[in-house]
């Protein structure tokens, strides 16, 4: 059982599917998850954006290094809530399925719910997700940001005096 559809898997005819029929006929937790992925997935594509703007290789707000800064932390911030709001249905929908699995209520001709794919897939993304917005926050926190043209003033201001100095302001010549 998933976040989107039931499958059985059977010996003979194989692996059989069908989708939810509505989704307030789902349980609670599902419908938490449902709601929890889609903000992950919406979080993770805005930090995605913010932090592409932030890039040193961008040249939009190449003047603004304080700005690209805030970006970089912003975008970080981004995916380290997306990695956040993955993880929790994915462990929640795991750990309903194991307390599930070890009910000594059910009877043992019910199917016994086991991890699938999607969960697997949902931790590695959700760590994925927690290790890039901690390496993005700390990569734009340790590195000082520079003046908005400090050091690039001082260049264009020594190469004027050499002009000067020869006698023309052509920086051809």
């Amino acid at each position: 059982m998933g976040l989107w559809k039931t499958c059985v898997i059977q010996e003979e005819v194989g692996r059989q599917c069908k989708d939810f029929d509505s989704f307030l006929a789902l349980p609670a937790e599902l419908r938490i998850s449902r709601i929890l992925m889609f903000l992950s997935n919406g979080l993770g594509f805005l930090g995605l954006l913010v932090s592409g703007f932030g890039l040193d290789c961008l040249r939009i707000v190449d003047r603004q290094q304080d700005l690209k800064k805030r970006l970089l932390i912003l975008g970080g911030v981004l995916f380290w809530t997306s990695g956040v709001t993955a993880l929790v249905p994915v462990s929640w929908v795991a750990y309903l399925t194991v307390q599930e699995f070890w009910d000594e209520t059910i009877p043992e001709i019910v199917p016994r719910w086991e991890f699938g794919e999607a969960l697997f897939t949902g931790w590695s993304a959700g760590f994925s997700l927690l290790l890039g917005g901690c390496l993005l926050y700390c990569a734009a926190c340790s590195t000082p940001a520079p003046g908005a043209s400090g050091h690039y003033a001082v260049a264009e201001m020594q190469t004027r005096r050499l002009y000067l100095e020869n006698g023309t302001t052509d920086p051809k010549v």
